[in-house]
């Protein structure tokens, strides 16, 4: 939702105007029963329109495995009674011998239901038009990892989204050489679907986002949501050594970025900031404060105080999008950032615009508005964005993971639709 880029589009109907240790589990279960037939390219789709990701562009073929975190010491926060947190995650990661085997679907069932349903209200998309369960990843299922040690990334997705909904840009992540972890922080997407089939959706936090709004205590809505979501990452950083061995083996945990959309970019932020494992961090688009209309009267101690390590803001052009000049949060953080910066705006896009939204919906032009598609995703060119995003997040990561620069983010004449912000 626009009045806060710590809470994502999905909630926009609820404002008014104005056990003793974590364990890791295979997603088994989670892995078949979204894995695509291996005619899935041909065949037609059963209800509505199916959307294809744009294929990632680096070297490497990529593996795509999900696994169930459960931490026993930490109760859930959006849910009485449960005395453990759980977690969905999935590991893209650069693969060898693909060849002939079925790719992953975006979502599982459940979650592509719900994620489908979120979208078409927040953006005015008729309902039914697309076949939300029908969208591939371009990698394979538990695919033999790459040989070689490669930096690890997070990726935390914005407050209310799945954390497959920036497949496009993880995937090309991956192709290049990095192991990338995403992560779904239960309680917040539409739905999370786990191993054994139970669902968890977000009507706890929703309605309590709803009572916040309406009693004035957002303020401590949104710093539990943050606290929540970096504990999250933190346990996430704490059981990458617990992965199968075929993964484990190829991370260089010496070298730990971290990136999210909206409240993930900020959750990337906050987690750098007391936590030094991670190195490197990309805010796309979300605020550094707790307040539901960004103005600076709640700053974050990362608004307040920086970092000393690399950290790119990569901001909207929309009215209400994100640079130093007019984000206060992100004017502060500027100020006081000692590390590496830059502040970089993709031209005419708005906030859904760094997320897959950009790759998928444009597909649907012709069907839906042209106005309609312009306030989802803007109106930059959504192929130019998409190469955009890409190519400035694997820049980044380039630099200060794998110490190779192509100076894309020097702010010279660039091939892009991009803005240095000064």
């Amino acid at each position: 939702m626009r009045s806060s880029r710590l809470v994502a589009a999905c909630l926009v109907g609820l404002v008014v105007p104005g056990l003793a240790v974590t364990a890791v589990v295979p997603a088994s279960a989670v892995s078949a029963s979204h894995a695509a037939p291996a005619s899935a390219g041909s065949s037609k789709p059963g209800k509505g329109v199916t959307l294809t990701l744009p294929a990632p562009r680096g070297r490497y073929a990529t593996g795509e495995s999900s696994f169930r975190l459960v931490d026993g010491q930490r109760a859930d926060p959006w849910v009485a009674g449960r005395p453990y947190r759980e977690l969905m995650i999935s590991v893209f990661y650069p693969a060898v011998h693909t060849g002939g085997r079925p790719f992953t679907k975006q979502f599982p069932p459940a979650v592509a239901a719900a994620t489908g349903a979120a979208v078409e209200e927040g953006d005015m998309l008729p309902a039914g038009l697309v076949e939300w369960a029908a969208t591939r990843t371009h990698s394979v299922a538990d695919a033999a990892m790459a040989p070689g040690r490669f930096p690890v990334v997070l990726y935390s997705p914005g407050a209310g989204d799945p954390r497959g909904w920036n497949v496009s840009l993880v995937e090309d992540l991956a192709s290049r050489g990095y192991v990338v972890v995403t992560v779904d922080h239960t309680g917040e997407a539409p739905a999370v679907q786990f191993p054994d089939g139970h669902v968890v959706g977000n009507g706890p936090m929703t309605a309590a986002w709803d009572q916040a709004f309406r009693n004035g205590t957002t303020l401590a809505f949104f710093t539990k949501l943050m606290d929540t979501r970096i504990a999250d990452t933190e346990l996430v950083l704490d059981r990458l050594t617990s992965l199968p061995k075929r993964l484990s083996h190829g991370m260089d945990l010496n070298r730990i970025g971290m990136f999210g959309h909206s409240a993930g970019g900020f959750t990337a932020a906050n987690t750098m900031y007391g936590d030094r494992r991670i190195k490197a961090g990309v805010d796309l688009d979300g605020t550094l404060e707790y307040t539901s209309k960004p103005d600076g009267t709640n700053l974050s101690e990362v608004a307040l105080h920086g970092l000393d390590r690399p950290f790119l803001l990569m901001g909207s052009s929309s009215a209400d999008g994100s640079d130093v000049r007019r984000e206060p949060s992100w004017a502060s953080f500027w100020r006081h950032q000692r590390g590496w910066k830059a502040d970089v705006t993709l031209d005419d896009s708005v906030h859904a615009s760094f997320t897959d939204a950009e790759a998928l919906l444009p597909q649907l032009a012709g069907r839906v508005p042209a106005a309609t598609l312009d306030a989802a995703v803007g109106t930059v060119d959504a192929h130019r964005a998409v190469a955009a995003n890409r190519a400035l997040v694997a820049s980044f990561f380039d630099r200060f993971l794998k110490g190779r620069d192509d100076h894309l983010l020097d702010g010279g004449p660039s091939p892009y639709p991009i803005t240095f912000v000064r």
